[in-house]
């Protein structure tokens, strides 16, 4: 367990005490809330835990993951500091892992398990005998499509070998001028593809689609929207579901209706959980939107109190990180997660139906904006306190001294130390 300094300790009981008596005249309870936190779980990428970058160039950091067991190493940080990231999203060819058993052993040893497994057509590979650059699942040669679908074959082996449950499948398909594909036809040859990749899931196993509007098809991406993803989803079956990316959007979409309108249609498969302010920016969850966060939150957590049927998401970070060191832009979105979280769970949910019914525009607004205004982050550092994480994740992080040590160890990553700042 993570001791907290017994000043820090101390504060916090006091802010919880107050909340807590606070949350209590308006009749909601602050146990119930901090047991939901402490049930709360989200996925952390294995791609996420080195510097990102961009088309014009990558920074790399100190200390950066050489291997995937570096990789594995630094998501046990992130879990042990917030008690709530115990699964790591592995992406192949990326991660191919040598040693599969061996892998599996690590994780384990270091209080870890391994989530959706990620395939990759959306670039050419070493070695590879025929270019995607023109599709994959959508590409008009035959060859080049059975290709990809072997690829998805190997991506689940893998999967099913490291305990995973599911495939996320995001295709980069699509044309960057018109005239370059049949818009009809593309479709078409996406979901024959998918149905040969839904045949191959082992029992127990989900296939997410996931959608994105542009890039690097600038023109017509094939599976550009949640209704070309539900439209695939609804044709592989049951245990074929959508994927919700918050940067996959183009601006101004209403993103809580997306996810009600997928949790109507019982297929609400997952998240990749960002945050954007022009597309697919792949910045820190809750830096740009945190109301747009907290109200996706207030439909997933809807769904639990009606016990919706099928209701079952994943819940992955997917983010690029440029400028902050990866460890800790990890532990401030799983923060986020927590608070959009807890916060969503102070809704008033009666009086909210009540105002609905009787159609109180102002008031109905009011519940909403009455949880979302709560300051429910001693909340969540409590359920971290009773998971023996840290109440402050970050700080708890850089008086670790993890950063420093790591990068004296891990020599040959390619960090090269700026001149000044």
């Amino acid at each position: 367990m993570l001791s907290p300094g017994a000043d820090a300790l101390r504060n916090h009981e006091r802010d919880y005490d107050a909340l807590a008596e606070r949350l209590a005249r308006r009749g909601r309870r602050a146990e119930t809330v901090v047991e939901a936190v402490g049930r709360f779980a989200v996925a952390v990428p294995s791609w996420a835990l080195g510097t990102g970058g961009t088309r014009f160039g990558r920074f790399p950091g100190p200390g950066e993951p050489r291997t995937l067991a570096e990789k594995l190493a630094d998501a046990a940080v992130v879990h042990r500091l917030t008690g709530a990231a115990p699964r790591v999203s592995l992406h192949i060819p990326w991660d191919e892992p040598d040693d599969v058993p061996a892998l599996r052993a690590l994780a384990a040893e270091l209080g870890l398990g391994f989530d959706a497994v990620n395939s990759n057509t959306f670039q050419d590979q070493p070695g590879q005998r025929l270019s995607y650059k023109l599709g994959s699942f959508s590409h008009l040669d035959a060859s080049v499509r059975r290709q990809a679908v072997e690829h998805h074959r190997h991506v689940i082996e893998v999967g099913q070998a490291l305990g995973a449950d599911a495939i996320t499948v995001w295709l980069a398909d699509g044309s960057n001028y018109p005239g370059q594909m049949s818009l009809r036809k593309s479709f078409e040859r996406v979901l024959d593809c998918l149905r040969d990749v839904y045949a191959a899931l082992p029992a127990g196993w989900r296939l997410f689609t996931e959608h994105k509007p542009y890039e690097p098809a600038f023109y017509a991406t094939v599976v550009q929207d949640w209704g070309s993803s539900l439209l695939l989803a609804q044709a592989l079956g049951e245990r074929a579901q959508c994927l919700v990316d918050l940067g996959h959007h183009l601006p101004n979409t209403n993103i809580e209706l997306v996810v009600a309108r997928l949790l109507g249609a019982g297929k609400l498969g997952g998240f990749h959980f960002n945050d954007s302010k022009y597309g697919d920016d792949d910045l820190t969850a809750g830096s740009i939107k945190p109301y747009g966060l907290f109200l996706i939150f207030h439909e997933l957590v809807l769904a639990e109190r009606e016990r919706l049927a099928g209701f079952r998401p994943a819940y992955m970070i997917d983010q690029s990180h440029n400028i902050k060191d990866p460890i800790e832009d990890l532990l401030q979105t799983v923060d986020q997660l927590q608070l959009a979280y807890a916060k969503a769970q102070l809704v008033d949910h009666e009086a909210l139906a009540a105002y609905q019914e009787s159609g109180d525009v102002l008031l109905a607004e009011r519940v909403l904006k009455d949880a979302f205004e709560t300051d429910a982050r001693p909340l969540v550092a409590e359920a971290r306190r009773r998971a023996g994480a840290a109440l402050d994740p970050v700080l708890a992080f850089r008086a670790s001294g993890y950063r420093a040590r790591v990068t004296a160890e891990r020599i040959g990553s390619g960090y090269v130390p700026p001149r000044s700042l």
